[in-house]
């Protein structure tokens, strides 16, 4: 009797698994994100001809996304958007003034580690451009890189939040002028690029929906 049972108990769950719907590992995968973004130094050349100053961009959010193609269950090619619109931080009414969207367009991939069923750690590297667009002073568009790191949280098969750290080189060519107008018929550059290349961090949160 007790072999009956066993035999009708195992039957009756593979019946169960047969009817359950296959696990499809995801293919794809859309991360929007919020952030707050600091750093980005340049130099302002002073009205008496002394030595330039430096300036950086006023720290302040930023937004943006990632698209993600699965290679394996452990990592991703991925696309990567940030965006942010902010001022210069001068005490020139001039320059603190003007409106500068910085966007980074990025290609590369992303690393998970699994230690936990809970808590996915990850590695992003990428490269790309960058673009800057200075409100009346047109834009530059400058090759660059990131590294990120950050943890995931997941709470289901499809959807994990998400928290992390990342930062930005953009290759600049040390002196050289950016954002050019001309106003009055004379060429006028907003700043010079202070170094070989304009750093920025960013502190971002946001949640990953996976297909």
């Amino acid at each position: 009797m007790r072999c009956a049972w066993l035999l009708i108990g195992v039957l009756a769950a593979q019946a169960a698994l047969a009817q359950r719907p296959e696990y499809r590992p995801p293919r794809f995968e859309i991360a929007p994100m919020g952030g707050y973004r600091i750093g980005g130094e340049f130099d302002v050349e002073n009205d008496d001809g002394s030595n330039p100053r430096s300036v950086d961009f006023e720290e302040g959010g930023s937004w943006g996304f990632g698209l993600g193609i699965y290679r394996d269950p452990n990592g991703f090619y991925e696309f990567l958007y940030s965006r942010q619109t902010t001022e210069l931080d001068d005490p020139d009414p001039v320059l603190g003034s003007v409106d500068i969207t910085t966007e980074y367009y990025q290609l590369g991939g992303t690393l998970l580690f699994d230690p936990e069923p809970w808590l996915r750690p990850y590695l992003s590297l990428t490269i790309g451009i960058t673009r800057f667009d200075a409100d009346g002073f047109g834009s530059e568009i400058k090759p660059s890189g990131s590294l990120g790191f950050g943890l995931r949280f997941p709470v289901g098969e499809r959807l994990s939040f998400l928290t992390g750290l990342r930062g930005y080189g953009t290759l600049v060519d040390s002196n050289t002028d950016l954002f050019c107008s001309s106003v009055n018929g004379e060429a006028v550059c907003l700043v010079q690029g202070s170094g070989d290349v304009v750093y920025q961090g960013e502190a971002v949160a946001g949640f990953v929906l996976r297909f």
